[in-house]
């Protein structure tokens, strides 16, 4: 299938990355409560990192972008989050609340759009292109997560993220009801594969044994959840 412009769709899809900047008593609220607040922006930041790899590999730094919340410069490894972040289109954060950012970062998008979050490092590059599939024969695709919320939303056309404005964020029915305003909206959905947030201490754990090539996993084992010190 064709973009309005007559391209393939696989062809001039983008990558966007709604994150905000790791920095401690900021970022990973819940995580820190188990962890700590700057163990929780250390962890943070590895995701980051993971999820700006897996998107350049995925699409070509050409074509990811960062709406960023927060300041990389009171943040920790802001170095290596630099570094990750070579060629990337990087934009602000413009908006009150979080769906007003949300809904502003994709209109703000050139085309067809692939929009995760920060929490899901263990999502590969072949996870983004297999949703790149999926969206050449949709209008849009929604990845749940297993809280109830979801980890990525694809659209053929950012400008349907307006149906968003009235979708609850961070609640048990957000992926409930985000998949309902995308259906109402007359847009066709498609469901990837459900995926899970990093939020707390358990999700944690258990995401960094289901992905134990990343920097995230590689944190999280640094991490002395006890004594609050690299081990």
């Amino acid at each position: 299938m064709r973009t309005a412009s007559g391209l393939p769709v696989h062809d001039t899809v983008h990558a966007l990355v709604v994150a905000k900047a790791p920095e401690p008593r900021w970022t990973k609220t819940r995580l820190a409560a188990g962890v700590g607040w700057v163990r929780a922006a250390e962890l943070s930041a590895a995701a980051l990192i993971d999820t700006l790899r897996a998107c350049r590999a995925a699409f070509g730094v050409e074509r990811c972008h960062v709406s960023l919340g927060g300041s990389l410069s009171r943040s920790v490894d802001s170095t290596r989050i630099d570094e990750a972040l070579t060629g990337w289109t990087l934009r602000p954060q413009i908006g009150g609340s979080f769906v007003d950012r949300l809904v502003t970062a994709h209109l703000e998008m050139p085309g067809p759009t692939v929009q995760v979050g920060m929490d899901t490092p263990q999502v590969r590059a072949e996870d983004l292109q297999a949703v790149v599939d999926q969206l050449d024969g949709a209008d849009a695709v929604l990845g749940p997560a297993t809280d109830g919320g979801w980890w990525m939303l694809a659209l053929r056309d950012p400008r349907h993220a307006t149906c968003l404005r009235d979708v609850p964020m961070s609640e048990p029915t957000t992926g409930e009801r985000t998949l309902a305003a995308l259906r109402n909206s007359g847009l066709s959905v498609v469901l990837a594969p459900e995926q899970r947030d990093v939020d707390v201490a358990d999700d944690a754990e258990a995401v960094a044994a289901l992905a134990p090539w990343t920097e995230f996993a590689r944190t999280w084992h640094a991490t002395d959840l006890v004594t609050g010190r690299s081990a």
